[in-house]
């Protein structure tokens, strides 16, 4: 027979066994929500500052605001309009094919709008943005942290906010939007053309005809809203990996990835937002 202080001992270790597994569960979860708190917080302080100071330096902000949607705007448009084809093709070509193979080619239209306007489109120019524009942001606001910029700027009386945070937020925000715009068009535009050259029997007029039947007001108001808030939410999660600490140089890739993550979290739980919000309408 064992004796009692054995037993008290084996007891002992698995209740430290025990803690320590939940600790490995919670903690993971504790250090979520407090980022999540503060990147929160840090959004309302840009809303603060776009509500307060938009109006403020205008010669100052304003390019910046237009230079930003240039840089993720403009100078994407020839990989946005590459992978718009390419899904045209791959999606939507074989989506026709299939749905007239099937015998339900009435279906045409709200499949299209269920893939493509709601979930494809606002999804892959977010993540365009966030793989060439937001590890950017990064970077570059990480290291003017590291090497003292930022505290200079706010020695000079300008605040990082204003100067370096919102003309990113508005610039993701149009630009992730626009891109979406033009992704719908070559994507439908493509989709047809593959239609065309597999000599299917379905008119153009036919083609957009059923997309416009298929095709809401809530849609339209929903692409916007979703396209946009994926474009402020990247702006706001690189900027406040690049600000919210100082940072030494090393650090810098840490702080990159650590971004890119968050992003990819944020807008599928976005994405799955609105999704509720589509079927609640």
């Amino acid at each position: 027979m064992r004796s009692e202080g054995s037993e008290r001992s084996e007891g002992k270790g698995w209740a430290r066994r025990v803690d320590a597994l939940l600790n490995l569960s919670v903690h993971p979860l504790r250090v979520a929500f407090r980022t999540l708190r503060r990147q929160m917080a840090f959004a309302l302080i840009v809303l603060s500052t776009l509500l307060t100071k938009f109006a403020r330096a205008r010669e100052v902000v304003h390019p910046l605001i237009w230079s930003q949607i240039r840089h993720a705007g403009l100078r994407l448009l020839p990989v946005i309009g590459l992978l718009s084809l390419v899904t045209g093709f791959v999606v939507v070509g074989q989506s026709v094919a299939l749905l007239r193979q099937l015998g339900v080619q009435d279906v045409l239209g709200t499949v299209l709008v269920m893939v493509l306007f709601r979930e494809l489109a606002p999804l892959v120019a977010a993540l365009l943005v966030l793989l060439r524009v937001g590890t950017a942001t990064v970077v570059e606001l990480a290291t003017m942290r590291a090497t003292g910029e930022v505290e200079a700027l706010e020695a000079l009386s300008m605040d990082p906010i204003h100067y370096l945070v919102l003309p990113r937020v508005l610039g993701l925000a149009v630009s992730v939007f626009c891109l979406t715009v033009y992704f719908l068009i070559g994507a439908i535009l493509s989709g047809y053309l593959f239609c065309f050259l597999q000599q299917l029997p379905l008119g153009f007029v036919d083609y957009l005809d059923q997309l416009a039947r298929a095709l809401t007001w809530l849609d339209f108001l929903l692409l916007m809203l979703k396209s946009a808030m994926f474009g402020a939410a990247v702006a706001v999660i690189t900027c406040y990996q690049g600000l919210s600490r100082p940072l030494r140089l090393e650090q810098v890739p840490e702080a990159t990835t650590r971004a890119v993550t968050q992003c990819l979290v944020v807008c599928l739980v976005l994405d799955v937002s609105f999704l509720g919000l589509y079927f609640l309408a």
